[in-house]
């Protein structure tokens, strides 16, 4: 088998993981970056010993490509991964999948009818602790979820908002759910199924002196199945004290899957028949704020299987696990928890 010729598009903080993880793969070569600062392409490629960097996506993406990565800024995902797609390559992007619902229609459009693989980051799904959720439910030792909770609280600081296309809705498209509460909404969902109806309100309580997007959320959702869920997600902590999703069946059963310290996720609730166990998490002795590149640090191996994955995908000629459909699930929820804080009314998602 040829090697899978890759390239990521974007070369911030997070590029690292996929970097990383692409030169890890067995049969996968990375060829090139491209971003539209030359000089941070060029940096980024002479790090990693990449041959090729390109600041015109346009250029990159017809020089002889079969798959990419895309770690741009949120609202320019469009552009890149429906460039990709006329192209032919296949794309996993990372999360939220777009800022707006028609965007991330015209995406997965575009994607399906190249018939190429589109996939989305969300490497919280390739922990232990979630998969192991996940097959509980299918095995059918936790019966269908009928409850379900989010609760995220995690501390930012202005020196997290200070690079220039965070906290501002034209450049970053949300706060604490767009950014860093999707990830547990797409759990919620993979969990619960298909969302429905949302209610919420969002709020800027404590970053107004520094962003314009919301710090702080809460909502409920109703879904296909008839359970129903509440979210609770904010940056305001100091310190952060995780992030727990929560799920309950008809039998009284529940299990939780705990983000603690950010970016390492933990079984701390366990009452299946049979298996009952309970994990002690918080402590003072746990740094709860680590630096981000330490927390990076921490999901790479779960980047790298999700890379690996969707490779897998690509040669397999399947979906991957996370696919831009998923994605477009979780950023609608979001968008509607938007939605309805500005209206004051629920909004129904079918």
């Amino acid at each position: 088998m040829s090697a899978l010729r890759t390239g990521i598009v974007g070369t911030g903080k997070i590029a690292v993981n996929h970097a990383m993880a692409l030169q890890a793969i067995p049969g996968v070569d990375l060829v090139g970056v491209s971003d539209v600062e030359p000089d941070r392409a060029a940096a980024f490629a002479a790090r990693f010993g990449i041959a090729g960097h390109d600041p015109d996506p346009e250029s990159f993406l017809s020089s002889g490509l079969d798959a990419i990565t895309v770690c741009t800024p949120h609202p320019s995902h469009e552009r890149v991964v429906v460039a990709a797609a006329r192209h032919g390559l296949h794309v996993l992007c990372e999360k939220p999948i777009a800022v707006t619902l028609a965007e991330a229609d015209r995406m997965v459009t575009a994607m399906e009818e190249a018939g190429v693989r589109f996939g989305v980051l969300f490497q919280r799904r390739f922990w232990p602790s979630a998969a192991r959720l996940r097959a509980a439910i299918d095995e059918g030792r936790l019966g269908p979820p009928i409850v379900g909770t989010v609760t995220m609280r995690w501390g930012r600081d202005a020196e997290y908002y200070a690079e220039p296309w965070r906290g501002r809705w034209d450049t970053e498209g949300g706060g604490a759910l767009l950014n860093q509460g999707i990830h547990y909404v797409d759990l919620l969902q993979w969990y619960l199924g298909t969302p429905v109806r949302v209610y919420g309100a969002i709020r800027t309580l404590k970053h107004g002196d520094c962003i314009e997007v919301e710090d702080t959320a809460v909502a409920t959702v109703e879904f296909a199945s008839g359970a129903v869920a509440t979210i609770q997600a904010g940056t305001t902590f100091a310190p952060g004290l995780g992030t727990t999703v929560f799920v309950s069946d008809a039998a009284g059963q529940a299990a939780t899957v705990t983000e603690y310290p950010e970016g390492t996720g933990h079984t701390d609730l366990w009452t299946v028949k049979g298996e009952e166990a309970y994990r002690q998490l918080l402590s003072t002795g746990i740094d709860a704020d680590p630096p981000l590149s330490r927390i990076h640090e921490g999901l790479m191996p779960f980047h790298r299987e999700q890379i690996t994955e969707f490779v897998t995908a690509v040669r397999e000629g399947r979906d991957p696990l996370v696919t831009g459909r998923d994605a477009r699930t979780a950023l609608a929820v979001v968008l509607a928890i938007y939605e309805s804080s500005r209206t004051g009314l629920p909004v129904d998602l079918t």
